[in-house]
């Protein structure tokens, strides 16, 4: 099959990043995966330098040796494209590579949603590192959140709940707050016996500050373990999700009709029990129509449908592509 006419798909997340070539008929010609896409920390150019060498890799695995990328139309969902300024200035950045003329940069959860579903209808929450949610509908029109953070209204996300437990530990152990097993089982998490040592070791570096995000899973099992501060935190997580997912529905005018709510990212879509239980009451009391489902095909797919939708490829390609990544 040759390259003329194919599509590039991105999706491009804080810690990792896939790109795949695709055929308008729903073929995957080739892939490639790299790092994160993190231009708040190192800049555009430089983060969309190493985009580039990702899509280069993923042209060449799809017989592109030897020539430039050049695709009928590129569909890049990215991190950190939270604000619509974001997308447009990552939109020229993307346009000045000239690997189409046609160039369409969303915020990575929108993949998480499009993947989820067979029409682009709905809504998704993502809770990994972060917590986000969008929605969609066939017309065009969206409902999203800046996302950036505790100056957006954000709550959660693997690292909120990390620094939320460790506070509520801390002052467990010093006598300021409540008493929690959390005060034994994040120390020894690390092989420590006291909150103490664990914040020392965090602040001089002796425990790299990107590993914070191992004690996630460790509220979740302190939590299921009956220990009252933690199912707070798990309780509050739900009824964060359930506010973004209900407000999101209720902007598109979906909150009185059957449409999905899609959960995905590390922490929704590990399964946890008492998570799950608690957002399928909820949201149950406030959108009894939403179905709840869970997205555990990889985000690219979403960014991929996007590229067909673009082309106005038929239902056979999009299921090709759905089997491909099966």
């Amino acid at each position: 099959m040759g390259l003329n006419g194919v599509l590039l798909a991105v999706d491009a997340g804080n810690s990792k990043t896939d790109a795949a070539v695709v055929a308008c008929d729903g073929t995957v010609l080739g892939a490639a995966r790299g790092g994160g896409f993190q231009p708040p920390v190192v800049g555009v150019e430089t983060a969309v330098d190493a985009l580039a060498e990702i899509v280069g890799r993923a042209w060449r695995a799809a017989g592109g040796a030897g020539l430039p990328p050049r695709f009928a139309h590129v569909s890049a969902c990215l991190a950190n494209a939270d604000l619509a300024v974001e997308e447009r200035e990552l939109e020229r950045a993307l346009y000045e590579r000239h690997w189409s003329r046609s160039v369409r940069v969303r915020n990575d959860t929108f993949a998480i949603l499009r993947a989820g579903v067979d029409e682009p209808r709905g809504v998704a929450v993502v809770c990994g590192a972060g917590i986000n949610c969008v929605g969609m509908t066939p017309d065009g029109r969206t409902a999203r959140f800046p996302a950036i953070g505790k100056i957006s209204g954000d709550w959660g996300g693997g690292s909120g709940l990390a620094e939320e437990a460790l506070w509520f530990a801390a002052r467990a152990e010093d006598g300021r707050g409540e008493p929690t097993a959390l005060a034994r089982a994040l120390p020894a998490h690390f092989g420590l016996d006291t909150m103490h040592a664990l914040i020392e070791a965090l602040h001089l570096g002796r425990i790299p500050f990107e590993r914070r995000h191992e004690l996630t899973p460790v509220l979740f099992r302190t939590s299921a373990g009956g220990d009252p501060v933690s199912r707070a935190l798990v309780d509050r997580l739900a009824e964060e999700v359930v506010a973004l997912s209900t407000v999101a529905l209720g902007r598109l005018g979906l909150l009185d009709e059957r449409a999905p709510v899609l959960l995905g990212g590390s922490v929704l879509a590990a399964r946890h029990p008492d998570l799950d239980d608690r957002i399928a009451r909820l949201l149950a009391a406030k959108a009894p129509k939403a179905e709840i489902g869970v997205v555990t095909a990889p985000p690219v797919l979403g960014a991929a449908l996007f590229a067909l939708d673009e082309q106005g490829a038929d239902p056979e390609a999009a299921g090709r592509l759905r089997a491909h990544y099966a």
